[in-house]
């Protein structure tokens, strides 16, 4: 089996869903990365209900999918973004000032840039939506 990102293939296969109007879609493989990341767009709402279910091949997620999702992606490399470099990464991933959010993996788990900025810590990018 070929090495994939499983965050790219988590973020693609949300955006290729959301662009057909599905209203679920499942995803596989999962990691403990995956699972984060699905945590935070949940909270910012761009995702609804998901559930992992565990098939003895990786695990899969079935994912309730809100139609909030215009476009999403992994960044990679992971940068390396201080506390107060935000806004320089937000124009180069995000359309408008007060739209999308970047997630990013910090030593406090993973949250999206503004919970970031709100707590004064860095972290790395590893994806954005909007």
């Amino acid at each position: 089996m070929p090495a994939t990102n499983i965050l790219s293939n988590l973020f693609n296969t949300l955006y290729n869903n959301e662009a057909r109007r599905r209203t679920e879609c499942v995803i596989l493989p999962t990691s403990k990365l995956s699972i984060e990341v699905l945590k935070t767009l949940q909270k910012h709402n761009y995702i609804g209900e998901f559930e992992h279910v565990e098939d003895k091949r990786g695990g899969k997620f079935k994912i309730q999918l809100l139609a909030h999702i215009t476009k999403c992606g992994a960044i990679t490399p992971r940068f390396k973004v201080k506390k107060g470099e935000f806004n320089e990464w937000e124009q180069q991933y995000l359309p408008a000032y007060n739209r999308g959010m970047l997630v990013v993996t910090t030593n406090q788990g993973i949250m999206s840039h503004h919970d970031a900025q709100n707590k004064g810590i860095g972290g790395f990018l590893i994806g954005y939506v909007y």
